[in-house]
């Protein structure tokens, strides 16, 4: 007879262990599945129809799935007049394409933003909306008009379904470090910035972290993209224990990051269910991604560090508070997200969270985890503070970046 510690039966028992809290989980917060509100005004489905048929004088558009070096080479052949037109013609498109120049995406994405504005505008006076659905339409004008804002800079946007976008602080293509912040379940256009819990949305991570670092290092340029641009899972259910969407959102983030103007390193900073696409995407990453930062992280699809397959650093942090330590690190038929990236068995570099609270505090200005992550972000490695069970973070980091 098998004891209980066999293979075969701890697996089953773990199993179930893990069910056990996804129902406990869908129990108290509700079943959530991702609702897809129809968009007033047009659709990037059609505008990329448009563009597919659309010339510049005699020549065609590039594939707007082309790679970034081609769309790059087919915009630097262009007069500035004509990006102009394409910009103000084709904005879904080219205010979210990778390789076109980001300012001129600035441009596309607020001629976007300003035609889905007054295309809301209208849904706002619609009789036939019932009040949820006019609730839903007066936070889409308020977020609307707030990314349009004189000075924001806005990388990606596409409001159909929940909603993605990215926005950038800092001068992107004369910054000397580049962080892009991954946030987790809950993300979409409305919760892209919140006025209470600011720091527990991304533009407001994003703008933690920027001062942070200035403060850190006030000689150093930097940007940071506060990156919102993949469909993340609503709530704590079915779709925040599989990695379907980390998937699909860690191809966008690949070809993020691997289109980004300059040469600057760029670092990651990946919070919750945005750690398990970091983890996903961490063997495409292209090379000038240095550093990978998790914190509160369920797993990132993997056993150790090791498995990543990225000469980038994996670096990891969890609050004491955090209820993310209360699920089973582990993953069996697409379930969970693998070992738990703070154990020191992972094999990550463990950093202090010193001030954080919960789940939702590690870009809150003052703590620990924010001071850390800002080093990071700057290249200030020897200002790092590591976890008690991780004395050594900072091991094999050279004299010259560790200083």
């Amino acid at each position: 007879m098998p004891s209980f510690d066999s293979s075969p039966t701890l697996s089953v028992w773990r199993m179930l262990l893990a069910l056990a809290v996804v129902f406990v989980f869908l129990a108290t917060t509700g079943w959530t599945t991702i609702r897809h509100q129809s968009t007033p005004g047009e659709t990037r489905e059609s505008a990329l129809a448009a563009w597919a048929h659309g010339r510049v004088g005699h020549r065609p558009l590039p594939d707007a799935a082309a790679p970034a070096r081609t769309i790059a080479s087919f915009f630097a052949s262009l007069s500035p007049a004509q990006r102009s037109r394409l910009a103000d013609r084709y904005p879904l498109v080219v205010g979210n394409l990778n390789g076109v120049p980001v300012t001129l995406r600035y441009r596309a994405n607020r001629v976007s933003l300003a035609r889905t504005l007054d295309a809301e505008r209208g849904r706002v006076d619609d009789p036939r909306l019932n009040a949820e659905g006019l609730h839903e339409a007066r936070r889409r004008v308020d977020r609307f008009r707030s990314l349009m804002r004189p000075g924001r800079q806005i990388l990606a946007f596409d409001p159909s379904g929940t909603g993605r976008t990215a926005e950038v602080l800092g001068d992107l293509d004369r910054a000397r470090r580049v962080s892009v912040v991954v946030p987790g379940v809950d993300t979409n256009l409305l919760t892209f910035q919140k006025t209470a819990r600011m720091y527990s949305a991304p533009a407001g991570m994003a703008a933690s972290l920027y001062a942070a670092e200035h403060r850190a290092d006030p000689r150093t340029p930097t940007a940071v993209i506060a990156w919102a641009d993949y469909t993340a899972p609503v709530g704590v259910g079915i779709d925040a224990a599989i990695g379907r969407l980390a998937e699909n959102g860690a191809v966008r983030l690949v070809d993020l990051t691997a289109a980004l103007p300059g040469d600057a390193p760029v670092s990651l900073f990946c919070h919750s269910y945005g750690s398990v696409l970091c983890g996903v995407a961490a063997p495409r990453l292209p090379e000038r991604v240095t550093d990978v930062v998790v914190a509160g992280s369920p797993g990132m699809r993997a056993e150790h560090a090791a498995d990543l397959a990225t000469p980038a650093r994996i670096w990891a942090m969890r609050d004491a508070d955090d209820w993310i330590a209360d699920v089973p690190h582990l993953e069996l038929g697409g379930v969970g997200h693998g070992a738990d990236p703070v154990a020191p068995e992972f094999g990550a570099r463990l950093l202090s969270a010193a001030g954080a609270t919960g789940h939702a505090g590690y870009f809150e200005p003052g703590t620990g985890s924010l001071a850390n992550f800002a080093a990071i972000g700057v290249g200030a490695y020897g200002e790092l503070t590591c976890a008690p069970a991780d004395s050594a973070c900072r091991r094999g980091i050279s004299g010259a970046e560790a200083a």
